[in-house]
């Protein structure tokens, strides 16, 4: 039930979000997020009511974001452009507009970049988290 809320979510908000403009900019990183819903959903997460947010992501030509984690699981869909993802520490990987990934619950967020000089990357997310969370993603300050 959980999967097929989820591929829903996503496959409206794909449609959603290809015309909209992004509204925030956050000034120490090269990403600029803006929130397209946050839903109270019926399902549990790790014991506790649940919540999920959608958020469209975009990256500017050879910019990067800071390394964060995300307090529940992240399923994310590449819009446009190329998007190299490194977490943990495991090898960075590439996405290409139409590919999708997954984050763990709490997995280190140490690469999020944009490698093209040329063109925007954006990205869909949605970010299953507790109700009570007020951050979907928590920067960190130092990391290996």
């Amino acid at each position: 039930m959980l999967r097929t809320f989820v591929v829903s979510v996503g496959v409206i908000v794909i449609g959603l979000g290809l015309g909209g403009a992004v509204g925030g900019r956050h000034p120490e990183d090269g990403e600029h997020v803006r929130v397209l819903s946050s839903q109270d959903i019926q399902e549990m997460l790790d014991g506790v009511e649940a919540k999920a947010t959608i958020v469209e992501v975009t990256i500017g030509p050879g910019q990067s974001g800071l390394a964060h984690r995300h307090p529940g699981p992240g399923f994310v869909y590449v819009l446009e452009g190329e998007y190299e993802l490194g977490i943990n520490d495991e090898p960075t990987k590439r996405f290409k507009a139409g590919e999708t990934f997954y984050e763990p619950t709490g997995c280190l967020h140490r690469v999020s970049r944009n490698p093209s000089d040329k063109g925007p990357t954006r990205l869909i997310a949605v970010v299953l988290h507790s109700r009570d969370t007020d951050q979907i993603a928590v920067p960190v300050e130092h990391h290996q």
